[in-house]
């Protein structure tokens, strides 16, 4: 298959049928490597830990804009399928669309002899943002002005993004034989009373980012049915309008209320990207990879296909939304270098 006949929907396809859940990109990074490599790229890839890496593509001049994606996706993986009007599959929209639109606009920037881009495709967006974590760090001094960061969002740009604060809560209780309650002092009693009081709770509202939302993803506790729970745990995770050390804060004291103390947390504030002049824009909920990339430049947030897609049974991009695509990804590129 020959990318330079500017067939993204194979590309996205192949992409596809290569399974890279978080953790396991490997066998993806080397396709890509090789593919870029074939193309006349500058690849080299940035270690992350012994088993992981990113790839670096340089299409030959300076690097003013870096087009970037993650090629890691959640499990479970399923296989492509292209019907008439869509890709489907794992990863179509999250986002192995995107990386194939983008390449695909590479190839036609190169064309015509704009070589003052690259390509940043990290690891691990999924989980921890490790691979972007790590490139921000090795490419600091890149001398890159604009970083593009490929999600899918809906074809418009991202004018703001909410912020994300992830929290594991634990609530310590005394175990006793659940046929004498009175001797024991359940843990996962005190969870399920903090839980409901999280989700009545008001953590905030934006103007432009809107209200605030909590969610308790995980719940772990107790040991057997006739034991009192000596301990209990949650992960809730925020999608936040404000600072994340005010939310973790009023948390903080919500959970002690309740015996409970926070034991792991990790977050970012809210992001404002950049939009080109008479662009539709939008407001996505959803977290990026945006507030681990700062040293890259000033980010802009775009690409094909829908959140409400991503992650499900059925992931799957509109064909005509990711060949459209390759003409934003172009001309913004353009626009950013001034041609």
């Amino acid at each position: 298959m020959s990318i330079v006949s500017l067939d993204a929907i194979a590309l996205a396809s192949r992409l596809i049928d290569i399974p890279s859940p978080t953790e396991e990109e490997r066998a993806v990074g080397e396709f890509l490597h090789q593919e870029l490599a074939r193309l006349g790229y500058s690849v080299r890839r940035h270690a992350v830990g012994d088993s992981r890496f990113n790839l670096y593509a340089a299409a030959g001049g300076k690097p003013r804009v870096v087009l970037n994606s993650h090629i890691d996706t959640v499990p479970p993986w399923f296989a492509s399928r292209v019907d008439d009007q869509y890709v489907h599959g794992r990863g179509a929209c999250d986002t192995k669309g995107v990386i194939a639109a983008m390449i695909a606009a590479g190839e036609r920037l190169r064309a015509e002899g704009n070589r003052d881009f690259a390509f940043l495709l990290v690891v691990g967006e999924e989980t921890d943002s490790i691979g972007a974590k790590s490139a921000n760090i090795e490419f600091a001094g890149l001398g890159s002005e604009y970083v593009i960061v490929g999600e899918p969002t809906e074809s418009k740009f991202a004018r703001a993004s909410k912020g994300a604060l992830t929290c594991t809560l634990r609530f310590d209780g005394v175990a006793a034989h659940s046929a004498y309650p009175e001797r024991g002092d359940s843990a996962i009693n005190k969870m399920i009373a903090a839980i409901a009081e999280i989700n009545r709770a008001d953590w905030g509202t934006h103007e432009e980012l809107g209200k605030a939302t909590a969610n308790v993803g995980v719940v772990r506790g107790g040991e057997k049915p006739n034991i009192i729970a000596g301990s209990a745990e949650c992960e809730v995770m925020f999608r936040t309008v404000a600072d994340p050390a005010e939310v973790r804060a009023k948390l903080e004291r919500l959970a002690a209320r309740f015996g409970g103390r926070i034991v792991a947390a990790r977050g970012n504030p809210p992001q404002f990207m950049v939009v080109p002049k008479g662009a539709p824009s939008t407001v996505v909920a959803f977290n990026t990879d945006v507030p681990h990339l700062g040293n890259l430049g000033k980010p802009l947030l775009f690409g094909p296909g829908s959140i409400l897609d991503a992650h499900g049974a059925d992931e799957r991009i509109a064909k005509r939304d990711l060949l459209a695509a390759i003409d934003v990804y172009y001309g913004t590129v353009r626009q950013l270098l001034g041609c």
